[in-house]
């Protein structure tokens, strides 16, 4: 395959165009370039810092791109899309009330 590459890679490109992969790097800095930063959620304060972290959770950052891509919204936007989809898959109201018609309030 390595040998014949110049024949075949041409039309395999064809088939998975090249917004299939975005690569996502394990760094505040690489997170920051990528746009996973905002006045909101500001990751400049760990490059500052000299946060010798690996950046953000890949498989966060993956979900985040996605509904950015899709929704044609911002990063903060997608964060809180995102939230209230996994606030909503465990039982949670937007506004982080319990949705169990069994929950009692104390005022």
């Amino acid at each position: 395959l390595y040998f014949t590459r110049a024949s075949w890679l041409p039309r395999f490109g064809r088939v998975l165009p090249a917004t299939t992969y975005q690569k996502l790097n394990p760094s505040f800095g690489n997170d920051i370039e990528a746009g996973f930063s905002s006045e909101a959620f500001d990751l400049n304060a760990n490059v500052a810092a000299g946060d010798s972290r690996g950046g953000l959770d890949l498989q966060g950052k993956k979900e985040v791109l996605k509904i950015m891509k899709q929704e044609s919204c911002s990063f903060d936007e997608a964060r809180r899309i995102l939230m209230e989809k996994r606030l909503a898959m465990n039982g949670i109201a937007p506004d982080g009330r319990p949705l169990d018609p069994r929950a009692v309030f104390f005022s």
